[in-house]
């Protein structure tokens, strides 16, 4: 299963790369810029998958993309 999650962009770096911060907390990752079709900037936050960020995304759609996984993270698994 793949799954895209929200990031904030913290930093744009050289190369096309950025520098996001995951679910509000203090893990930083790099992700690639190559397939936005608009700029972004530090603060904004886009839908990140496989390194990749695809599009940008408000922060209203974040907070109910974040509640929707602690949701699930809460949820036994039904086998």
């Amino acid at each position: 299963m793949c799954v895209a999650v929200p990031v904030q962009i913290v930093a744009i770096l050289p190369d096309d790369m950025l520098r996001g911060r995951v679910g509000g907390g203090s893990t930083e990752l790099h992700l690639s810029s190559l397939l936005l079709s608009e700029p972004v900037a530090a603060g904004d936050y886009v839908i990140m998958h496989a390194g990749f960020a695809l599009h940008k995304v408000s922060p209203t759609e974040v907070e109910e993309s974040l509640a929707l996984f602690r949701s699930l993270a809460g949820t036994p698994s039904i086998r």
